[in-house]
């Protein structure tokens, strides 16, 4: 059992019978009554989002979840097949398990497998970076690339993304993970 002073973004906690991971919180002191903790907490399985606050002197219960590498080998069907590096088996993850990150994810990329303590997969850590090839976008026009506008372009893995107007089709891009933001030419 944890305090309430070791909250932190990041943390799984089991809250109402279910893992939630703490998205946000507020150290908050009244100046009448006592202190208390305000918090977003996020399901780690369906991704709701919800409100709590704790009281300073309640006690909340960590849960310490595994992370271990993989390497994304392709797509089948309804399942993304992934490889433990060290000990080469393979495992399918279902479709609902990656969500809307599956746009990032090029075959041969490491990734970090989220495994609760019962050994259930319930999410991925993608890198923060990943290089991807237009795969289609607007021409580019002389006078265009002084401008700071951006035109929108796909990823040859179907990503939309907004880039600046001198990319073209065929370029190499890096994109941050977390945001979906094109960052520079690669």
């Amino acid at each position: 059992m944890a305090a309430t002073s070791d909250i932190r973004n990041g943390l799984i906690i089991k809250f109402k019978n279910d893992l939630y991971e703490i998205t946000e919180f507020q150290h908050v002191k009244p100046g009448k009554g006592s202190a208390f903790v305000r918090t977003k907490l996020k399901n780690v399985k369906s991704g709701k989002v919800i409100d709590n606050t704790f009281r300073i002197s309640e006690r909340i219960e960590e849960v310490r979840i595994e992370k271990h590498k993989k390497e994304y080998l392709y797509f089948d069907g309804d399942f993304y097949v992934f490889m433990d590096t060290r000990t080469y088996e393979q495992m399918n993850v279902p479709k609902e398990i990656i969500g809307d990150k599956d746009k990032f994810l090029i075959e041969n990329m490491e990734v970090a497998m989220k495994l609760d303590p019962n050994g259930e997969i319930f999410g991925l850590e993608l890198p923060v970076t990943v290089i991807q090839e237009i795969a289609e976008c607007e021409p580019n026009f002389k006078g265009n690339s002084a401008s700071v506008s951006t035109k929108k372009a796909v990823t040859n893995t179907g990503l939309s993304i907004m880039v600046p107007f001198f990319i073209e089709t065929g370029n190499k891009i890096k994109i941050d993970t977390r945001t979906g933001e094109y960052l520079e030419r690669a």
